[in-house]
Order: C-alpha cells, then sequence, then structure tokens
C-alpha cells in the first residue's frame, strides 16, 4: 500500500503535538485540512489511528504508521546527504528506547552530536526496551539483552556499573549490627518501578536469594539518590553519579566493593541501520567514554 505523504505529515503533526490546531498550524493549513487527511488515511487503512483526546493520541495501527513514516524521513534525509543534494526539510524524528539511568548518564552526549535529529525517547527498563522495538514502535532501543531483536543488529556498549547506596543515617538505623538476611527484608529499598530488579539481584548476589524487603517506587534517576542521601531507603545507583555523593560522604555503600554491573546493547533496525549510521556511531563513542569496558 503507498501512502499519501500528505496524509502521512499530517498524522505525524497530530501525534507530535497533540492537536489538529497545532498540527495545522505547523503544516500551514487549517485543522479542518488536517482533519480531512487524517479521515481519508483511516478510510484507507480501514481502522482508526487517532484517538481524539486532549491531547491527542495515536492508536496502535496510528503510531506503526506514523513511525513508517518518520523512517522513510530519515532513509531520504541520508539519500540526500549521500547525493550531496540540497534539502530545507524540518529535521527528521527518531524514536528511541532508552533506560534512564543511561540518559542521566551518557545519551544525552550522543544525542548532541545528532544536530539534524529530532528525538522522540520512550523511557523503559533496560531489560524490557526491545519490546518496543519487537513492536515497530522504535527503530533504535539500548537494552541489556544482548540477543538480537529480529531485523536488528546489535552493537556490545559497555557496562553501567551500580552501587547499593545509603544515607549514614540510614546505615546507622537500619543496619547497626551490620547487614544481615535478617535486617535486609526489614530494611525499606528504593525501586525505580515494577520492572527494576536491581535491587533483587544484588541481594541474590550478596546477601541471600529471594529476598523481598519493602520498597518505595521512584521512578527518577536523580531523586534516587537524592532521597538515598536523604535517608528514605537503599537503593542501586549508577557509580559515576553516586561518586560525589560517596565522595562527601552524603552515601556509603552497604557492602564495599559490591558493584553490580549491567552491559548495554545499542540494537538498531537493519533497515534503518544505514540513515542512522552517524547516531550509532555517536551512541558508541559516548558509551565508550562513560561506560566500563571489556578489556
Amino acid at each position: 500500500m503507498r501512502y499519501d505523504p500528505l496524509q502521512l505529515a499530517a498524522l505525524s503533526a497530530v501525534l507530535d503535538l497533540g492537536s489538529f490546531d497545532a498540527a495545522g498550524a505547523t503544516l500551514g493549513v487549517t485543522p479542518s485540512a488536517v482533519s480531512q487527511r487524517i479521515k481519508a488515511l483511516e478510510d484507507r487503512v480501514g481502522t482508526p489511528l487517532v484517538n481524539r483526546t486532549s491531547p491527542c493520541t495515536g492508536t496502535e495501527t496510528g503510531l506503526r504508521i506514523a513511525k513508517h513514516a518518520e523512517d522513510v524521513a530519515l532513509l531520504e534525509r541520508r539519500l540526500s546527504r549521500d547525493l550531496s543534494l540540497e534539502t530545507t526539510e524540518k529535521p527528521a524524528r527518531l524514536k528511541v528506547a532508552v533506560n534512564a539511568d543511561s540518559l542521566a548518564t551518557w545519551f544525552v552526549q550522543a544525542m548532541v552530536t545528532a544536530d539534524d535529529v529530532l528525538f522522540d525517547l520512550v523511557i523503559d527498563d533496560q531489560d524490557h526496551s526491545t519490546e518496543w522495538l519487537r513492536r515497530g514502535v522504535v527503530s533504535a532501543a539500548v537494552s541489556a539483552d544482548s540477543r538480537a531483536v529480529t531485523g536488528c543488529d546489535v552493537h556490545a556498549l559497555g557496562r553501567l556499573s551500580y552501587v547499593a547506596t545509603a544515607s549514614p543515617a540510614y546505615m546507622a538505623r537500619w543496619f547497626p549490627e551490620g547487614l544481615t538476611t535478617e535486617t535486609a527484608r526489614r530494611a525499606p529499598c528504593m525501586v525505580f518501578n515494577a520492572k527494576d530488579r536491581l535491587q533483587h539481584r544484588w541481594l541474590d548476589r550478596h546477601v541471600a536469594p529471594g529476598i523481598v524487603p519493602p520498597a518505595h517506587y521512584l521512578s527518577s534517576t536523580q531523586a534516587f539518590l537524592d532521597a538515598a542521601a536523604a535517608g528514605l531507603g537503599w537503593g542501586m545507583n549508577p557509580e559515576v553519579l553516586a561518586r560525589p555523593y560517596l565522595a562527601r560522604g552524603d552515601l556509603v555503600e552497604l557492602v564495599p566493593r559490591s558493584q553490580l554491573d549491567t552491559p548495554l546493547y545499542w540494537q538498531v533496525s537493519r533497515i534503518m541501520a544505514p540513515a542512522l549510521r552517524e547516531i550509532t556511531r555517536a551512541v558508541r563513542s559516548a558509551a565508550a567514554d562513560m561506560l566500563r569496558q571489556d578489556r
């Protein structure tokens, strides 16, 4: 099936901006014209593509078609560059799944080098980010899974190191006689979200298997650090971010030299790989600067 470029542009604009009015202003047409283009596309596809809420969101089919349009724009931009053709088109949009800790530590540096691309990031746990690739929602993902998603290439990036940390006051309150199986069961930890298993993995390795401590849920990398320093609970923090807190004495390790390394990989759609060559290079370079590398 061939898609009308104007209809695809209307769909992408509505989903990016959240309203027909904003999409019309960006495209230089009336909101009614945007609505008509999307309605024509929906009639052709045979299913709704936009949830007409406030803000507007895409149906599963709508998101897939919008991503197709974005992929085409990236491929066309790559072709124009390879042929040394001038282009005045706006920057292409790229959807990437990335975990919050990578975004907080090293991924932004990779984004900075891609000044002709607009990033649309899906934030998810590194153990689950490849699911977005399987569903066709993103073109690339930072993942802890070395197994290639069908139709994707995999590049090893290095290992993000985590340390189990808490404040000195927390340690004195909950572990006055040291960390034991019993105290680990009672002491509250912090968990990023329901998918986060880092704290449990660390406990399995350094205390005892099967411990499930009470947990606070904080879906923010910075909040993890600040809450640990304030004494709310203990948690696994990226070593590079925890380093100044440890140096000041605001945080201490629950067990010295017990870091937990998480291998990370860049998975990119094979079809899109040529168009994303520079971005892949930037991702690998930024990761090499900040992540632990196997020697």
